[in-house]
């Protein structure tokens, strides 16, 4: 039996004034994608801005969605399911850009041309949803039918709406995922100095309060 794992693409809003100019083309609410190897999204990439007050200085970046920058931003995230083999090349692909992060920049010119459907190519440049679907492409998993560097967020919220496992508030799912490893981790260690009994209730508590339940 083959063993499975899941990879997370994640759209966001934040509001600024660069993603409000992408709107005004694209008429999307969530206009920047990024790909995620983990439920709890601490392990996120994509391309974007270095400085988040900067949006002129961007490329590849590893997204930190604890960050006061993304309080109030808006999210999509879905969820695909992939092999071990995928999962594992896709993570790998990406880690070895990350060991030459600089010399990748954002593709700027690309995103233009998406909205003229012009094709730019420029080595070691792309944009957003471009970077995910073309790490996407990495193992055969295209959910989008178009090359990679005409591929928009909105590309993947019309494709992977089966898929989607939220939608809201990105600080609210951060806190949520959060609080729930945490709450698992405090079951399953028995040295926790927690009772099993006194994380669930206040588990329970925390969730009540979010008007989970």
């Amino acid at each position: 039996m083959t063993a499975n794992k899941d990879i997370y693409i994640v759209l966001t809003g934040t509001g600024t004034a660069f993603s409000g100019l992408i709107k005004w083309f694209t008429k999307a609410e969530l206009n920047h994608a990024s790909i995620a190897f983990d439920c709890e999204l601490r392990e996120v990439y994509s391309f974007g801005r270095k400085k988040v007050h900067n949006p002129f200085i961007a490329g590849l970046i590893h997204e930190n969605f604890i960050h006061p920058f993304y309080r109030s931003a808006d999210c999509a995230i879905y969820q695909l399911r992939v092999t071990t083999e995928q999962y594992e090349k896709m993570y790998n692909h990406v880690q070895g850009m990350m060991q030459n992060q600089e010399r990748y920049k954002y593709h700027l010119l690309g995103l233009i041309g998406v909205l003229l459907n012009i094709r730019f190519d420029r080595e070691n440049a792309f944009f957003c949803s471009h970077f995910v679907a073309s790490v996407l492409e990495e193992t055969a998993v295209q959910p989008v039918a178009k090359p990679s560097c005409f591929v928009t967020p909105e590309d993947f919220a019309s494709s992977l709406c089966a898929h989607k496992i939220f939608s809201g508030k990105l600080s609210y799912y951060m806190r949520r995922s959060h609080r729930a490893a945490a709450f698992s981790s405090g079951l399953h260690n028995t040295a926790s100095p927690v009772p099993a009994a006194i994380a669930a209730r206040r588990h329970l508590m925390e969730e009540r309060a979010e008007g989970v339940v």
